[in-house]
């Protein structure tokens, strides 16, 4: 076999036909039929025909192919070819003399183009062949079209994508800077309802891709805050009653926001979005607000989105105090000061804090 005939016929890629048959006579013959429109190749056993399909498959374009040969006959080669499911990719030819009823079927069983008898007929093997390998060559470019269809597609949903979760970032950040606190915030939301959801038992059960939907529908958990008139939202002291009845609609008002937004709708977070919006002042004693849930009826994300606004909140310097360190931080969550909370989730948060710290340390204090 000329295995450096390949080399050769590089720039005819996907036009070089194999004959594989043991008699050199059969291969002349074939090969003066074929040598004005294809490149030729030639392999004198079915063990060498195989190898070099398998190793040239992308420049073959068909395979003429005996049946009776040495080492490895025609049967043989196309049972490796349909097991390896090569024959989807290259048409085959079985080109015989003596072809019985059984050996037709099973050639025709495993995947063979066409069975054509010898003597050959030079312009009626030409046309059958010839047909057949412009069908496939056909098939091979609307395929490679509908693959670089696909990538573009993968890539405009990619850049669609990210276009809206920028979009839902600068929302959330714009709400943020309103409220006269650091636009990092719904960032270490984010990250740390991530963290919590990636390396606990809080996790379990939900997908990569659910977790970083959870962790984007986080950062949108204070929409609501921009119904709240500034006059509240920015008072350096204490709310009174009515203030602070004012203060809790941004729960009711960040679902509402949500509901409005007919893209959002379209979009995986939506749904942990509004849950979390309207339920993470939601305490486990049945004490919070708007709904007054209590226990496992809060969602596991808005309960993690909950404790997460907690930590960031008691870190952090904001209008109405400064940042508390992080070991009074750390009481204060697990004495109940600032809220009730779930002992499961207490249990994992206090398991990753060590870490959260290390991620925050350097923004926080």
């Amino acid at each position: 076999m000329n295995t450096e005939y390949f080399e050769r016929a590089a720039a005819t890629e996907g036009r070089t036909l194999l004959i594989v048959d043991d008699d050199e006579i059969n291969r002349e013959i074939l090969e003066n039929i074929f040598s004005e429109s294809y490149a030729i190749e030639h392999a004198e056993n079915g063990r060498q025909g195989l190898r070099a399909i398998l190793d040239h498959r992308e420049r073959l374009c068909a395979v003429l192919l005996d049946v009776m040969m040495p080492e490895m006959d025609g049967i043989q080669v196309l049972r490796e070819l349909n097991r390896k499911k090569l024959l989807e990719e290259i048409p085959v030819f079985l080109i015989t003399a003596e072809a019985s009823s059984d050996v037709m079927r099973e050639a025709y069983r495993l995947g063979v183009m066409d069975v054509i008898n010898k003597p050959v007929i030079p312009y009626m093997v030409l046309r059958r062949v010839q047909s057949v390998v412009e069908l496939y060559q056909a098939r091979r470019r609307l395929n490679n079209v509908v693959i670089r269809q696909q990538e573009d597609l993968l890539s405009q949903a990619a850049m669609i994508i990210n276009l809206n979760q920028g979009m839902i970032e600068a929302l959330s950040t714009a709400i943020e800077f309103r409220s006269e606190e650091s636009g990092d915030h719904v960032r270490k939301i984010h990250d740390i309802t991530k963290y919590l959801f990636s390396h606990t038992e809080l996790g379990e059960g939900l997908s990569d891709g659910e977790i970083e939907q959870i962790a984007l529908a986080a950062i949108m958990h204070d929409v609501g805050k921009i119904a709240v008139p500034d006059a509240i939202l920015n008072k350096p002291g204490r709310l009174t009653p009515e203030e602070f009845e004012v203060m809790k609609t941004h729960t009711v008002q960040g679902a509402k926001l949500l509901e409005s937004i007919p893209q959002l709708k379209e979009n995986r977070a939506y749904a942990y979005a509004r849950d979390i919006a309207l339920h993470h002042h939601e305490r486990w004693d049945g004490g919070g607000y708007p709904d007054g849930l209590k226990g496992e009826e809060i969602s596991v994300w808005a309960q993690v989105v909950s404790l997460a606004d907690v930590y960031d909140a008691l870190s952090c310097k904001r209008v109405y105090k400064n940042a508390f360190p992080r070991e009074q931080v750390l009481a204060m969550i697990k004495d109940g000061q600032c809220g009730c909370f779930n002992p499961r989730l207490l249990e994992c948060f206090f398991e990753a804090e060590e870490e959260l710290y290390k991620l925050y340390a350097p923004k926080i204090l």
